[in-house]
């Protein structure tokens, strides 16, 4: 790992002690207690036991820290300038379905700029790293986003909605207006890791309505410091911690942006 930030070793600490079950547990999915939150979305024994181990990790170095992770909710509240931001298992439908496409995420922000994040893939042993001014990772070799120039020969990714939304309509319209105008648009199910795979080149750009904070805060510093740009779209300040994103290279961001704004 080429960097080497308190901030950074402490996150890539925690995810490593913590893929260790998490490795575990996906090989014994049929043992693992599954709980439903609502249609299409669970929390396992596994969600709720990494970020426990993650947290505590965290703590250690810094207790006074806020932190904002998917199951516990907000540590520390008043602490808004240094705040964690926890994902445990983002993909966890794939991990559920012994899909080995979701990651470990997070993100350090300081001031309410991400500072630094980490995504680990821990079935692939991909960690994806980046901090502001130095650069992002991906294990030891430095990444950039892709130079495709043309937003008809853009490969893009996408969550779709989730199982839950009031917009399903808006969102799959979207979506057939963008796939009609680019190359093609995969679905992945893992929001942190579509970013990380931009920031590395091996998709074009990413967008997606109705996302949390936790899934993408990592993400965000790692395709800027790929050169990669991040906008968020139609933002409801009752809702901070919802988000609609659009992440890509810099030459097809205009494009997809016009895309994702256009009326039928």
């Amino acid at each position: 790992m080429r960097l080497n930030s308190p901030q950074i070793n402490l996150i890539t600490r925690a995810c490593l002690k913590a893929s260790r079950s998490l490795i575990r547990d996906f090989g014994e999915i049929e043992n693992l207690q599954v709980l439903s939150k609502g249609p299409g979305d669970f929390v396992t024994s596994a969600d709720k036991r990494t970020e426990k181990i993650l947290i505590e990790e965290l703590q250690k170095a810094h207790p006074e820290y806020g932190i904002i992770t998917e199951e516990t909710g907000i540590i520390n509240k008043s602490n808004t300038k240094n705040r964690w931001i926890i994902d445990p298992i983002d993909g966890t439908m794939n991990f559920l379905n012994s899909v080995p496409q979701f990651a470990i995420s997070i993100g350090y922000e300081e001031d309410g700029e991400i500072k630094c994040g980490v995504i680990f893939n821990p079935i692939m042993n991909e960690m994806f790293c980046a901090e502001k001014g130095n650069g992002a990772y991906l294990n030891n070799s430095r990444i950039r986003v892709s130079n495709k120039k043309k937003i008809k020969d853009a490969l893009l990714v996408t969550g779709g909605p989730k199982g839950a939304s009031k917009i399903k309509d808006k969102i799959f319209s979207e979506y057939i207006n963008v796939s009609k105008n680019v190359s093609n648009v995969r679905k992945f199910g893992s929001a942190a890791l579509d970013i990380a795979y931009v920031a590395c080149g091996r998709f074009d750009g990413y967008w997606q309505r109705e996302l949390n904070y936790w899934d993408i805060a990592a993400g965000i510093v790692i395709l800027k410091e790929a050169g990669g740009f991040v906008d968020f779209f139609e933002e409801d300040n009752s809702t901070p911690l919802k988000k609609n994103i659009l992440a890509t290279n810099p030459n097809i961001h205009e494009d997809l942006r016009d895309l994702i704004n256009k009326k039928d």
